[in-house]
C-alpha cells in the first residue's frame, strides 16, 4: 500500500507565498516550505523539482493574483495603476519576484492583458504595445522608488502619482 500524501502542490505554493512575504526571497527555501507544510524537505521533491521550480511556482501564483486584481479594476489608467500599486504595497516581496525573470511568460502575458487593452484604447492598435510598455515602466519605476524610500525631496506621493498618470494618459492619447 503506498504511503499517504502528506501535502499538496497547492499547500506548498501557499506556504511559499507566505514565507516570501514574511522572510523575503532568501528565506524561501525548500526546508522552510517543508517545515511550514509539516513534512521533511525530501518529501517536497515529489512535487517540486528544486528551489528554482519552487520560485517559479510561487511567482506564477502571485502573477495570477495580480492578474485577478487588475481584471477586477475599472479599465481606466488610474484604476489599473492603483490596483498594481496596491498589490505592490500589500506584497512587496511578491512584487519584486514578479518583476524578476522567474515567472512563466504566458502567466505574465495574462497579467499584461488589461494594460494592453487600455493601451490599445488610448493609442490604437499600432502603438498599443509600446504604450503598454511605457505605462508599465513608469508605474513599476514609481512603485519601486516608493517602496525603496527613494523619494526624499518631500511633496505628496499621491499627488505625484496622479500627476504622472494624468500626463502619461494625455501623452499616449
Amino acid at each position: 500500500m503506498p504511503a499517504p500524501e502528506r501535502t499538496t502542490l497547492e499547500a506548498i505554493v501557499d506556504a511559499g507565498v507566505a514565507i516570501l512575504e514574511a522572510e523575503g526571497i532568501d528565506g524561501l527555501t525548500m526546508n522552510a516550505v517543508a517545515a511550514r507544510v509539516g513534512v521533511k524537505a525530501p518529501s517536497l521533491y515529489k512535487r517540486v523539482r528544486d528551489r528554482d521550480a519552487l520560485l517559479r511556482l510561487v511567482a506564477n501564483a502571485l502573477a495570477r493574483s495580480l492578474t485577478e486584481r487588475l481584471a477586477a479594476a475599472d479599465p481606466t489608467l488610474p484604476a489599473l495603476a492603483r490596483a498594481f500599486r496596491e498589490f505592490a504595497h500589500d506584497k512587496p516581496a511578491a512584487f519584486r519576484l514578479i518583476m524578476s525573470p522567474v515567472a512563466d511568460p504566458e502567466v505574465l502575458a495574462a497579467a499584461s492583458e488589461p494594460v494592453l487593452r487600455l493601451a490599445r484604447d488610448l493609442a490604437g492598435d499600432r502603438d498599443a504595445l509600446p504604450a503598454a510598455r511605457l505605462l508599465t515602466a513608469w508605474v513599476v519605476g514609481f512603485v519601486t522608488m516608493e517602496l525603496s524610500g527613494a523619494f526624499r525631496l518631500g511633496g505628496d506621493l499621491e499627488d505625484a502619482f496622479a500627476y504622472g498618470l494624468a500626463r502619461l494618459e494625455r501623452a499616449i492619447a
